[in-house]
């Protein structure tokens, strides 16, 4: 399979479909150029957990070291919400969420993106919820596997839109679990939340150091957005061809602060899978080239 060109260090790549087993997503990213690659450990619309048997997890584990790929992140499920006021909801998420710690650790994946959920009654409320659940979670599968909350549009009423809630999220994990608490930053999320990553960007990159920490962002999701500045709204576009443009993405690419950090598009797909994705990783690979942008 054709590679493409790869600076030293770099962790690029895409959200990368599973279809046919998870040992298929590593040959995907490496079709598209990737360097770094997320996928669906299960059907991400669907309750059912699938039963991982060791033949599976060592097809995963072989396709991933023949890959070379640099980082590894599963997502979790679309159904799960921790954050949950019905009971019985919120235990088949965190059932949910367990079984997908459980499958990140035996395939050997080191990070698992997870959207912090719906309130509905209140946000005090939906916080305290949702740093139970994921304490419970994080307690009965131990280990390493650190859970990335990402950062959210803010439509009706999802948590984490804002840097300090998703810091005071973190605070309320227990000390001894915190460390497994880390953060994912999703540029159309950010941008649709209100974070003016054309206009203030360097301002935007200081206020997450000051409110939660540079240190703790593990995971970028590079997209754009199809709509304006403040809406609110999680629609996804390929990147340089929404409301955010080239400069956001230019700046990002050749920014010391997130030279390490995962950076991931979940940009729209095309027909093919391929084409749109390797041209949007070109596309990224030219800004980080480009010289006069820090």
């Amino acid at each position: 399979m054709r590679r493409l060109e790869r600076a030293a260090g770099e962790k690029l790549g895409a959200h990368v479909s599973a279809q046919g087993g998870v040992h298929t997503a590593p040959d995907r990213a490496v079709e598209i150029g990737a360097t770094a690659l997320q996928l669906f450990t299960k059907t991400p619309n669907q309750w059912r957990e699938p039963a991982l048997d060791d033949e599976v997890v060592l097809r995963f584990r072989e396709a991933l070291a023949r890959s070379e790929m640099r980082a590894v992140v599963s997502h979790d499920s679309y159904l799960i919400n921790l954050a949950s006021p019905d009971p019985v909801l919120r235990a088949r998420s965190v059932e949910s969420f367990v079984a997908e710690l459980g499958r990140c650790t035996r395939l050997g994946i080191p990070f698992v993106v997870s959207h912090p959920g719906n309130y509905i009654d209140g946000r005090a409320r939906g916080l305290e919820r949702n740093a139970t659940s994921y304490a419970a979670a994080l307690r009965r599968v131990p280990g390493e596997v650190m859970v990335l909350l990402e950062t959210t549009a803010g439509t009706g009423t999802a948590l984490g839109s804002t840097f300090e809630e998703l810091a005071e999220l973190r605070s309320r994990i227990p000390e001894p679990m915190r460390h497994r608490i880390g953060f994912c930053a999703d540029t159309c999320h950010l941008y649709s939340a209100g974070y003016d990553l054309v206009g203030r960007y360097d301002a935007v990159w200081e206020e997450w150091e000051r409110v939660i920490g540079l240190s703790h962002l593990r995971c970028l999701h590079l997209n754009d957005s199809k709509t304006p500045f403040g809406s609110r709204r999680d629609r996804h576009e390929l990147i340089a061809e929404g409301s955010l443009g080239a400069g956001p993405f230019r700046r990002i690419m050749r920014d010391a602060r997130l030279a390490h950090t995962i950076k991931l598009i979940e940009t729209p797909k095309g027909d093919d899978m391929v084409t749109l994705d390797r041209k949007m990783l070109r596309r990224l690979r030219a800004y980080a080239r480009a010289p006069g942008v820090r």
